[in-house]
C-alpha cells in the first residue's frame, strides 16, 4: 500500500527556517486579485509597501509554503501519484497578526490519516513560530484518490448544516484568465494549475485554479466587506473545497454574520452556482 498510516504518523516532524519580505506579501495579494482598482485606498493596503498589511491567508504560502503539501507527500510512509491528489480542505489559526516581513521556524508533520474507502485523507499540520512565539497553525486536508480501503479510521465529519436565511452580503469577484499563473509564483508549482496535458491526466479539461487562491480571494472579500478592512480581526479560517474553479470564471461569495464569526458559501457563477467552497467559517474579534 503506498500509504503506511502508522509509519506516516510516527515520522519525526520536519522543521525549517522560512522568511518573507514585503515583496512576497504584495505578490501574494496580487495573486488573489488585489489591486483593482489600482488607486483605490482600500486596495493600496494590499499593494503599496508604505501602507501594507498582511491578509492572514498569506500564511499558506509564506516561505513558499514550506514545509507544504508537496513536501508532505514525501514524508515517510507516503508514496502517491501527484495526479491523484486533491486539496480537500484548509484550516488556519492565527496566534497573532502576521508581520509584513519576518523569519520563522516552520514545523510540519502528518497529524492524521483517514480511510474514506475510495480515498485516503492526509492531515498535514504546520506550526510556525518566530522569536516572539507562535504565529500560526495550518492544517491542510489532502485527498488521495484510490488509496483508501485498508479499514482505518474514517475520521470526523466536517459537514455543517447550511446557514439559515438570506445572506447578509453577496459579492462577486472575477478571476483573471492568468490568475493561476500569477498565483503559482507564490510557491505552489503543481502542474495541475498550468500544464494542460497534466490537467487532462488528472481528469480535467484544462488547468484549474489553486484551491488556496479561491481561499485567499474569499477571505479578502470577508475582511473588506464585513470586518472593516481590518485583517487583524481574523482569528481562524476554515473551509472545505467543494468543487473546482477555472480561470476566467466569477466567484459568487455569500456571507452570513454570526456571533463572532462569518459563515460563507462560494460558487461559480458561470456554472449555475456550482459549489466551490463549503462549510466555511471565519472567526473574528
Amino acid at each position: 500500500m503506498p500509504i503506511d498510516a502508522a509509519k506516516a504518523l510516527a515520522a519525526e516532524p520536519r522543521s525549517g527556517e522560512i522568511g518573507w519580505q514585503r515583496r512576497d506579501v504584495q505578490l501574494y495579494h496580487l495573486g488573489i486579485g488585489a489591486g483593482r482598482p489600482a488607486t483605490d485606498p482600500d486596495e493600496l493596503r494590499y499593494t503599496l509597501e508604505t501602507r501594507l498589511h498582511v491578509l492572514p491567508s498569506f500564511a499558506t504560502v509564506a516561505g513558499a509554503g514550506s514545509p507544504g503539501v508537496i513536501s508532505g507527500l514525501s514524508m515517510p510512509g507516503i508514496d502517491v501519484d501527484l495526479a491523484k491528489v486533491l486539496h480537500g480542505g484548509q484550516s488556519l489559526t492565527l496566534h497573532r497578526p502576521i508581520p509584513v516581513a519576518g523569519t520563522a521556524t516552520a514545523t510540519g508533520r502528518i497529524a492524521a490519516v483517514y480511510d474514506k474507502g475510495k480515498a485516503a485523507v492526509l492531515v498535514m499540520r504546520t506550526d510556525v513560530a518566530d522569536a516572539d512565539g507562535p504565529l500560526w497553525t495550518n492544517d491542510a486536508q489532502i485527498f488521495v484518490r484510490g488509496e483508501g480501503g485498508w479499514g482505518g479510521d474514517r475520521g470526523p465529519s466536517t459537514r455543517l448544516d447550511p446557514p439559515a436565511g438570506e445572506p447578509d452580503r453577496t459579492v462577486e469577484r472575477p478571476i483573471r484568465e492568468d490568475q493561476a499563473l500569477l498565483y503559482r509564483l507564490s510557491g505552489d508549482y503543481n502542474p495541475l494549475h498550468a500544464d494542460p496535458d497534466f490537467a487532462k491526466r488528472a481528469g480535467f479539461d484544462r488547468p484549474i485554479l489553486h484551491g488556496l487562491c479561491t481561499y485567499g480571494m474569499t477571505l479578502k472579500a470577508v475582511v473588506d466587506t464585513l470586518l472593516d478592512g481590518d485583517v487583524s480581526r481574523v482569528r481562524s479560517y476554515t473551509t472545505r473545497f467543494a468543487g473546482v474553479v477555472y480561470p476566467g470564471e466569477t466567484l459568487r461569495i455569500r456571507m452570513w454574520r454570526g456571533d463572532g464569526d462569518v459563515r460563507v458559501a462560494v460558487s461559480a457563477v458561470e456554472r449555475e452556482d456550482a459549489p466551490v467552497l463549503a462549510d466555511t467559517i471565519v472567526e473574528h474579534s
